[in-house]
């Protein structure tokens, strides 16, 4: 299960506020940069979320939660009220609002104290979402939420400019997950290496058959062979 961040203010007390004045393109390119100098996809969700509060006209919370078949759960907030507000909707994924973003790219409520109170968000203060797709496959999809007190604070500029940032949030977020994943590859390549040079020592046989060797335990345990070969060496590590 993705880990819960809560994404604080202070952490970001140096990001100047995006104003009218600035350039979008200077906007986008400056929250790309940041975006990138992410180490990881959790990092990069973090810098998102803040960054939507200071990028998208009207927000003012923001939070990313991925939406499957029969569950929801958000992964970073930048208040506690966009915690609460995800609180009162546990379990309605099925919710006619959150099934609009396996369809469309973007959802919004104009006033939640209107019509039948969608989500039950005006309890909490909370007028105006605008919800953005990031991801999204068969199973799953990652959105962006941003949330503001007032009624009809999301505009078409909003949305436009919602839809650029998380354009490049999606590359942020592709670009993390590859180096995440490259990294783990050569941690487990090393592990491996090493459990299988454990196992030359104690055999007194060649790398193939110990690697081979490493294999089948690891088939005849089923055990994954990282998970095994981190026991060898951590084993080997307590015999020395």
């Amino acid at each position: 299960m993705p880990k819960r961040f809560v994404v604080t203010a202070s952490e970001f007390s140096e990001l100047s506020r995006f104003t009218a004045g600035v350039e979008l393109a200077e906007a986008l390119t400056a929250a790309a940069q940041r975006l990138h100098e992410t180490p990881s996809p959790h990092g990069t969700l973090r810098t998102a979320a803040r960054l939507a509060v200071h990028l998208l006209p009207g927000a003012e919370h923001a939070g990313i939660s991925v939406i499957e078949r029969d569950s929801r759960r958000t992964l970073v907030w930048t208040d506690e009220v966009v915690r609460l507000a995800d609180s009162l909707n546990t379990g309605r994924e099925d919710h006619p609002y959150w099934s609009r973003l396996w369809t469309a790219p973007v959802a919004s409520i104009e006033d939640s104290a209107s019509g039948d109170g969608e989500l039950g968000l005006s309890g909490l203060g909370l007028r105006s979402v605008l919800s953005l797709r990031l991801r999204a496959d068969r199973r799953r999809i990652t959105v962006l939420t941003a949330y503001a007190r007032k009624p009809r604070a999301f505009d078409d500029s909003a949305t436009r400019i919602g839809r650029l940032f998380t354009a490049h949030v999606s590359i942020a977020l592709e670009s993390a997950t590859v180096r995440e994943q490259l990294t783990e590859a050569m941690r487990t390549r090393d592990l491996i290496g090493q459990a299988t040079g454990i196992l030359m020592e104690r055999l007194d046989t060649d790398a193939a058959e110990a690697f081979d060797s490493l294999v089948r335990i690891s088939q005849r345990e089923n055990v994954k062979l990282r998970e095994l070969a981190r026991r060898i060496v951590d084993a080997g590590r307590g015999d020395a």
